[in-house]
């Protein structure tokens, strides 16, 4: 949630009280494009801790105030995920050890080559980098990444301004019926943007208890409450450098409402239980399947939360109204189901001249759906349309017309006893055509007639 263009490099800080010797590591670590706070002693270190986000703390181990030995036990506590080298003039093997052992990172003696502590630096950032993105295939597992389809004008009108959008680090509000995509939408603005290494964290706002979702999005202290047994970062902590997908942002309470506005508007997070605030560098994405302008006059969303979100909204057109990608998406989840059956599936002409005369009131979730059924069901490789569900092979039968003719409704009866019948025999004519007390010859002349 950085105002910039630019992802900021690590965040170091360098605790030191020699003079000299601060400011001439900290010209080195700067021209290493490295960002860099100083403190003069361990009180002062101790503050910026308290305040900020650092990736390594490197401190001298004696320091007026608060020298570096207690210095860690506090970084320990308050940030466990930072790694801490410990710089000395004195001390020796066992020195090294007792630090190690109470959870530095490294530790070095003075004087040192500087090159030797930048490969260092390097070491602890590029293992910190693998962690992240350890965290960020953990959930790329649970969600498979899947393309975007659809060449639909609607599409990749959307399709460009996402591209426009994952570039910038702009708040983004996606909107859509239930089942368009918005997930893919908001994950290919993430893969897009500076961030795609950094982690990808989701949570979907509906589906957590409401008392647990504040401890879900921004941690909580050991003891904040009942069963709090252990420190628990929350997924803003765990999506920091990187992006948050806050999914169904409509179900959010108003009282956390106004708290993810602080988060927006400060930079900065608070667990439940804690004392302290926490600063995060976070890109938030939002999607929801509500009005939300409909929520704000009803006053269950607040509008000015409503309006930070909705730097730029991107509306996912929903199926019925970009038909001409139905046959695309059929052919893309055939594909895939096929796979599963070991066997090429297709659908006929008349299949999907029926799938395209549905309105799909799921979208594309649905259309999935209905292909990996009848992927499982069919029993010949080409999909018929009576191997589509009934709700759906009679879509293309239904007449809005309330003034049927009788030669309408007959042919519309006749049809759907035909399309039950061919169901009923797996696609057998013969059988079917016994089924209906007609010859076969006259099936076949019914089937011409009706398309099918």
């Amino acid at each position: 949630m950085t105002s910039v263009n630019e992802l900021p490099s690590a965040r170091i800080l360098l605790a030191e009280d020699d003079e000299i010797m601060r400011i001439t590591l900290g010209d080195r670590l700067v021209k290493n494009g490295w960002q860099v706070d100083e403190a003069e002693d361990g009180r002062k270190a101790l503050q910026l801790i308290e305040k900020n986000k650092y990736q390594v703390v490197l401190s001298d181990i004696r320091m007026p105030g608060l020298d570096g030995a207690r210095l860690l036990e506090e970084i320990k506590r308050l940030s466990p995920d930072t790694d801490v080298i410990l710089m000395t003039a004195y001390g020796g093997t066992e020195d090294a050890v007792a630090c190690l052992k109470k959870g530095a990172a490294d530790y070095i003696l003075k004087p040192f080559d500087m090159d030797d502590l930048t490969i260092r630096l390097r070491r602890l950032l590029e293992i910190q980098a693998i962690k992240v993105r350890c965290v960020t295939l953990e959930e790329d597992s649970r969600y498979q990444r899947v393309p975007i389809i659809g060449s639909s004008r609607a599409m990749q009108d959307m399709l460009k301004l996402v591209g426009q959008v994952a570039l910038s680090e702009a708040t983004v509000l996606v909107s859509g019926e239930s089942g368009t995509g918005k997930e893919l939408v908001a994950a290919a603005i993430h893969y897009g943007s500076r961030r795609a290494d950094q982690p990808y964290i989701r949570i979907n706002c509906a589906a957590i208890p409401e008392g647990l979702m504040e401890s879900e999005l921004f941690g909580h202290e050991k003891g904040a409450f009942t069963g709090a047994a252990a420190r628990k970062a929350g997924k803003f902590e765990l999506a920091d450098r990187g992006t948050i997908l806050l999914d169904e942002i409509g179900d959010m309470p108003l009282d956390l409402q106004a708290k993810l506005l602080r988060v927006l508007q400060e930079h900065e997070i608070e667990r439940v239980g804690g004392t302290r605030s926490i600063s995060i560098n976070v890109r938030v994405l939002c999607a929801t399947a509500r009005n939300l302008a409909d929520e704000v006059k009803k006053g269950s969303f607040r509008e000015d939360l409503f309006y930070r979100l909705q730097v730029i909204p991107i509306v996912v057109p929903p199926l019925r109204a970009r038909k001409e990608d139905i046959a695309e998406l059929s052919r893309y989840f055939l594909a895939q189901f096929s796979r599963d059956r070991g066997m090429s599936l297709q659908l006929s002409d008349e299949a999907l001249a029926t799938l395209q005369s549905y309105d799909f009131p799921g979208n594309v979730r649905e259309l999935r759906n209905i292909i990996e059924r009848v992927s499982v069901l069919a029993t010949s490789p080409v999909i018929q349309p009576w191997n589509l569900p009934p709700d759906i092979s009679g879509a293309c039968e239904a007449d809005t017309n309330d003034n049927l003719q009788l030669a309408a409704a007959v042919a519309s009866a006749e049809k759907s006893c035909i399309i039950r019948a061919l169901r009923r025999t797996d696609g057998n004519k013969t059988e079917a055509s016994q089924l209906l007390g007609i010859s076969r010859k006259n099936l076949w002349e019914k089937l011409k007639l009706y398309g099918l």
